[in-house]
């Protein structure tokens, strides 16, 4: 697994490499010390996992995970406990506090073949809107054709589907999701949701050149501008 280390303290940075000698599943693709730099590399190197630290200079680690349209898998690493609440709050898989204990570092990257979901094969044919799938969710199951699926909500590495008043919890990342959906039916509004263009009832101009997309149900969807730009571009005649 292709892992990036994200902190501003190169001492840091050094110990948690040495730590992870011990851990030959994870490949270290690279190193950051700010978030500026940590973004550019996601976007290059394509982790599927980052040990994120959280006061860095000029911004912290959730403003870059804000920016991330697909987020990767996500161990916060930092010397300071108060952030632990919010970091679960974006589906973080762990949450180590420095100076890591191993036995702490061992147990977060267990979790990893829990959570990680085998992407896509390359070249894979769009999902047909009119095919029915089958979805469960603790005990309860569904049979439901994917068009009928009015919006996806990331939740982490598990997406949220909306359907027929259901909410289901989906064993899935929503950017794997995608690589399975067609664009010109399932949008991609934002960092966190895909709609479902079929349902919208209404579009409307936004702060910062988005779009407010309101779809049946009563789900309204902010659409970042630039996705409000892809929106345009392939909405046109």
């Amino acid at each position: 697994m292709k892992a990036l280390i994200i902190d501003d303290e190169r001492l840091a940075r050094n110990e948690l490499r040495r730590m992870l000698k011990d851990f030959p599943e994870i490949e270290i693709a690279g190193e950051a010390g700010n978030v500026d730099d940590a973004y550019e590399q996601i976007l290059r190197l394509r982790p599927a996992l980052i040990f994120l630290d959280i006061q860095m200079p000029k911004n912290d680690g959730f403003q870059l995970l804000e920016r991330l349209d697909s987020v990767p898998l996500v161990i916060f690493t930092t010397a300071y406990d108060q952030y632990a609440f919010k970091a679960f709050e974006v589906s973080a898989l762990d949450y180590l506090q420095k100076p890591i204990a191993p036995e702490r570092l061992a147990a977060a990257i267990a979790k990893i073949s829990v959570r990680q979901v085998p992407p896509a094969p390359p070249g894979a044919p769009f999902v047909d809107a009119d095919r029915q799938i089958f979805v469960r969710d603790g005990e309860r199951c569904w049979f439901v054709a994917l068009g009928k699926i009015v919006l996806m909500e990331s939740e982490g590495n598990y997406t949220r589907l909306h359907f027929e008043g259901n909410r289901p919890l989906l064993l899935r990342s929503l950017a794997d999701l995608q690589a399975r959906l067609d664009p010109a039916v399932f949008f991609r509004a934002n960092r966190r949701q895909i709609i479902n263009l079929k349902y919208t009832e209404s579009i409307a101009p936004w702060p910062n050149e988005g779009y407010l997309v309101k779809l049946k149900g009563g789900f309204e969807v902010e659409m970042s501008r630039r996705q409000a730009q892809k929106f345009q571009t392939i909405t046109k005649l």
